[in-house]
C-alpha cells in the first residue's frame, strides 16, 4: 500500500507491505539512528517521534504513520547537540548503540518537564537499554545539562 510520510520535515511516499513496521521504514530511508535490540519493544533503542511523541517504532506499524509527521535523532540534530555532549563527558556512550534512543527520550522528557528531578529522570528512561555503562554515567550527563541549563537561564 502506498503511504506518505514526512520523515525528518521531507515528505517521503513509498510503497510498502501491510506488516512492515516504522522501524524498517526510517532505517530504510536512511535514519540509521535508530537501532533495534529486542524486536519485543523492551529496550528503548527503536525510539522515534511520532507527532512529536515518543513511540517505540518496532512496535508501529509504517501504515499507523501515514499522514503523519515523523522524527528521528538525524532530524534533531540541532536540539540534541549540547546535551549529547554532557553524556559523552561522562563516558557514557561507551559503545554507542544506545545512544539515540537514549538521547531521543531524554529529549522527549526535556519536552514534557524541562527540569525533571532524578527520581523523575531515573523513572522515564527506565526503558532504555545500555549494556556497557550501567546508567549512572547517563544520569550524571544529564543532571550537569540541567544544571547547565539552569545557570545559563540565571545569566540570561
Amino acid at each position: 500500500m502506498l503511504i506518505e510520510i514526512t520523515l525528518n520535515g521531507k515528505t517521503v511516499k513509498a510503497e510498502v507491505a501491510a506488516d512492515t513496521t516504522l522501524y524498517d521504514f526510517v532505517r530504510e530511508h536512511g535514519c540509521y539512528s535508530v537501532k533495534c535490540g529486542c524486536e519485543t519493544s523492551n529496550c528503548g533503542l527503536c525510539t522515534v517521534f511520532l507527532e512529536d511523541k515518543p513511540v517505540l517504532s518496532c512496535s508501529v506499524l509504517a501504515v499507523r504513520a501515514d499522514h503523519c509527521r515523523v522524527t528521528t535523532l538525524e532530524g534533531l540534530q540541532e536540539e540534541a547537540g549540547e546535551f549529547v555532549t554532557f553524556i559523552a563527558d561522562q563516558g557514557a556512550e561507551q559503545c554507542g548503540f544506545c545512544n539515540p534512543g537514549f538521547v531521543m527520550n531524554a529529549l522527549a522528557l526535556f519536552r514534557e518537564n524541562p527540569y525533571p528531578k532524578e527520581e523523575e529522570i531515573k523513572e522515564f528512561l527506565s526503558g532504555n537499554l545500555c549494556r556497557c555503562s550501567g546508567y549512572e554515567g547517563q544520569l550524571r550527563g544529564i543532571l550537569n545539562f540541567l544544571e547547565s541549563m539552569k545557570q545559563k537561564e540565571a545569566e540570561g
